[in-house]
C-alpha cells in the first residue's frame, strides 16, 4: 500500500496507536484528517468531530470530509475501548453494551458511511483495526476480545463484498502497544514507534498483507495453528484473580 500523497481519514486518531498512524502518514506526505471525539488534542493536523456511537455524528462528519476532501482515498477506523469485567456480575452488561456500540458498530457504521464513496471512485483503501485478543482472549476483557474477533469476521467479509471495486480491506493485528497507560500495567507492550516502525513496513510490501501483524502479535495470532492456544489461555487467565472476591 502507498501511504504517500494519499488523502487519509483517520477516526479515532486523537491518541495512540491512531494518532501515531496520523503522523507517520503526514510525515510521508499524505493529507491526513484526525477524526475524534477530543480533537483539541492535536495539533497541526486537520481534525474533524466524530462519535462512532452517534450515527448523526458520523454522517456529519462524512460530509464534512467530502465536501473538503472529494478525493479521500484512505479511511481507517480506529475507535474503540477496552473495559474490564467481571462476568460472574450481570451489572457487566453495561460495559459490554459500550464496548459492542463503540468497537463493532461504531466500527460498521465508519465503514457503511463511507464505503459508496470509495466505490464510486473505484479505488481507495480501508484499513481496520483488531487485537492479538482477537484471537487469543484475555478473559478479563471479554467484550472487548469478542468485539475485536467480530470485527475481524466482518472485515473478511467486506474483502470480499468489495472484490473488484478497487477498493481494499486490509487488517491492523496490533498486540500490546505502549499507549493509553498500557506501559504502567504491561511492561513488555511494544513500544509505539517501534511498532510503528513494523507496520508501516508492512503496509509497504506488494500486494498489501490482508492483515498486518506484527512479530510481538504472532504467537497471539496463530495460538491454535501452533498448538499454544491452551497454555496462552491458562496464563491470560490468571488476570482474573485481580478481581473482588478471587
Amino acid at each position: 500500500m502507498d501511504i504517500t500523497k494519499r488523502t487519509v481519514l483517520i477516526v479515532g486518531g486523537t491518541s495512540g496507536i491512531g494518532h501515531g498512524l496520523a503522523r507517520r502518514f503526514a510525515d510521508a506526505g499524505s493529507t491526513v484528517i484526525v477524526g475524534g471525539r477530543n480533537t483539541e488534542r492535536v495539533e497541526g493536523l486537520e481534525t474533524v468531530a466524530i462519535d462512532v456511537a452517534d450515527p448523526a455524528s458520523i454522517d456529519r462528519a462524512r460530509d464534512e470530509v467530502l465536501a473538503a476532501h472529494p478525493d479521500l482515498d484512505l479511511v481507517v477506523t480506529m475507535s474503540g475501548v477496552m473495559i474490564l469485567e467481571d462476568l460472574r456480575d450481570p451489572a457487566h452488561i453495561e460495559q459490554a453494551e459500550t464496548t459492542i456500540t463503540v468497537n463493532l458498530l461504531g466500527t460498521i457504521r465508519v465503514l457503511d458511511a463511507f464505503t459508496p464513496h470509495l466505490i464510486d471512485q473505484r479505488r481507495g483503501d480501508f484499513i481496520t483495526v483488531t487485537s492479538g485478543i482477537a484471537f487469543m482472549p484475555f478473559p478479563l476483557m471479554a467484550t472487548y476480545g469478542a468485539s475485536k474477533a467480530a470485527v475481524h469476521a466482518y472485515s473478511v467479509s467486506l474483502r470480499a463484498h468489495l472484490a473488484g471495486t478497487g477498493v481494499g480491506v486490509t487488517e491492523l493485528v496490533p498486540p500490546a502497544v505502549a499507549t493509553a497507560g498500557q506501559e504502567k500495567v504491561n511492561p513488555n507492550a511494544l513500544p509505539l514507534d517501534a511498532f510503528l516502525d513494523e507496520v508501516l513496513g508492512l503496509l509497504a510490501q506488494t500486494p498489501t498483507p490482508n492483515e498486518i501483524v506484527v512479530e510481538r502479535a504472532q504467537a497471539l495470532r496463530w495460538a491454535e495453528r501452533d498448538g499454544t492456544y491452551a497454555q496462552l489461555l491458562e496464563q491470560r487467565s490468571q488476570s482474573l484473580n485481580t478481581l473482588p472476591g478471587r
